[in-house]
């Protein structure tokens, strides 16, 4: 029997990050399955991307349940997959319903789909004012709306142990019915052939330079203070408001020489940078509201054979294995992070490229995949009997 799969999400390529990785790679994944037809509902701009084998691309999303309700009612799905919180919505449509969860879409809920269906008629000349007055009106519905739908949702799929443990303190109805699936790797970064080890030590981060929680700005900071005593070379991926401040401060610390802010990279080029660095930097810290749910890019350096600098927090304890893919700071903070670089760069932390690869082996779309599709199927037949 074939199955109908309508996945529903506002993180797509060309946009970069993690959900549009899920998402694209989820995609990917599925779209091989015999048995399943998949269909990606999307935002406009992904018109312009090619979809994997298998899968059909429907760029009309708009973030907006007044505006897309209308557009999916009469879709021909049999069930649907929500791949962010924000639009789990759909369950509240009695339709049959897969979420996935990352932490931060619930956690400070995103894209605000409870919002006003401004683009219908009429709404167009209050749109200026609306956008500035009531954003604090449309996070508190979308919120209610989490409310009532994730606990509809027939399965929910969390992207690690962390996740679902957050999102059941929050939302304990939904207990029964969430399921581990973690995320997976790229293959092809495990092909990736490691560029020759140099005399300087080459660092390495890749995010989205928005967020203060990624602590960009204390790894700088603890470079600032190692400058004096060892050789390096800090490559920065990832674009962001916060670029040009922390271009500011690596010129205020004297390290002009050593940093590079690489801007946003094609994947090409990332792999690049991959294949050259010795360790990946990336200590997140837990503010309210936000988290690194999981963080594919630990798994992306593991697999390319770059062992990562994380802090011991959410679900990075998840993504780095200690003394095989990386190692810990137990608190982001300019002392602990200087520390650990310190044992990296004297030679007492060292990693292995292969026990690197080798934890990176453990996660894969496929086992998503696998997760999403027992869902899929499990629910399917309940509805048949029903």
């Amino acid at each position: 029997m074939t199955l109908r799969i309508g996945l529903i999400t506002s993180e797509f390529p060309p946009d970069l990050g993690g959900v549009e990785t899920y998402a694209w790679q989820l995609a990917k994944e599925l779209g091989r399955r015999p048995g399943l037809q998949v269909t990606v509902y999307s935002p406009p701009k992904s018109a312009t991307i090619t979809p994997p084998p298998g899968v059909t691309i429907k760029p009309i999303i708009q973030s907006c349940i007044g505006l897309d309700w209308a557009k999916l009612k009469n879709e021909p799905i049999d069930v649907w997959h929500a791949l962010s919180a924000g639009h789990a919505w759909i369950a509240e449509q009695n339709k049959p319903t897969v979420v996935s969860v990352h932490g931060n879409d619930f956690l400070a809920p995103y894209p605000f789909t409870a919002r006003p269906a401004l683009a219908l008629p009429g709404f167009w000349r209050l749109r200026p004012w609306i956008w500035c007055n009531l954003y604090p009106l449309w996070r508190s519905a979308t919120r209610r709306m989490l409310a009532r739908a994730l606990p509809k949702a027939n399965a929910l799929i969390a992207n690690s142990r962390y996740t679902a443990d957050v999102l059941l303190v929050k939302y304990p109805a939904c207990a029964t019915k969430t399921h581990i699936a973690w995320v997976g790797v790229d293959p092809i970064f495990f092909e990736i052939p490691r560029a020759p080890k140099g005399k300087v030590a080459r660092f390495l981060t890749v995010c989205r330079l928005s967020e203060e929680r990624k602590n960009v700005d204390l790894v700088l900071r603890a470079l600032a203070i190692l400058k004096d005593r060892f050789e390096f070379e800090y490559t920065i991926a990832g674009e962001g408001t916060l670029r040009p401040a922390l271009e500011r401060l690596a010129d205020t610390l004297g390290l002009g020489e050593c940093v590079r802010f690489a801007g946003r990279v094609s994947d090409a080029a990332l792999r690049d940078l991959y294949a050259r660095a010795d360790l990946f930097v990336l200590a997140a810290s837990i503010v309210p509201g936000s988290h690194e749910g999981f963080g594919i890019v630990y798994l992306e350096a593991a697999a390319s054979g770059v062992p990562s600098l994380a802090a011991r927090l959410a679900g990075a304890a998840e993504a780095v294995a200690e003394g095989r893919s990386g190692f810990f700071v137990e608190q982001p903070d300019v002392a602990s992070i200087s520390h650990a670089l310190t044992r990296f760069l004297s030679g007492e932390m060292h990693l292995n490229e292969e026990d690197c690869r080798d934890f990176a082996r453990g996660f894969s779309w496929a086992c998503v995949a696998d997760v999403a599709e027992v869902a899929y199927r499990q629910i399917s037949v309940r509805n048949s009997r029903s």
